[in-house]
């Protein structure tokens, strides 16, 4: 089937479905910043868009579990920069931040 690329809830219940698991057993393996695993309904509420992910931690749950080989994906569905790229970001000078977006946009548009 593939992810789905409308939305990162579409993108995580295309996966899910994929690795055939329920809501029920996906919510169980990804746990929150405090170890604790999210709700089935929380999971629900990312799957229908309602929700977002309230991390980069939460979005490499979900990366792992569902092993999902494009990771940058989900980011890019999610709106969340991965920690490495923030502290990249952060480091750089603004010119440096700028080209690399310019270059992401092309890259994407070819």
């Amino acid at each position: 089937m593939g992810l789905d690329m409308s939305s990162f809830g579409g993108a995580v219940a295309s996966a899910r479905k994929d690795k055939g698991m329920s809501q029920k057993e996906l919510a169980a393996k990804i746990v929150k910043e405090d170890g604790q695993p999210i709700t089935p309904q929380y999971l629900n509420d990312i799957e229908h868009d309602r929700r977002s992910p309230s991390s980069d931690h939460m979005i490499r749950q979900f990366i792992k579990v569902l092993e999902i080989k494009e990771e940058g994906v989900l980011y890019g569905l999610s709106g969340v920069l991965p920690e490495q790229d923030q502290k990249l970001v952060r480091r750089a000078t603004p010119e440096k931040v700028d080209a690399a977006y310019v270059a992401f946009r092309k890259a994407l548009k070819e």
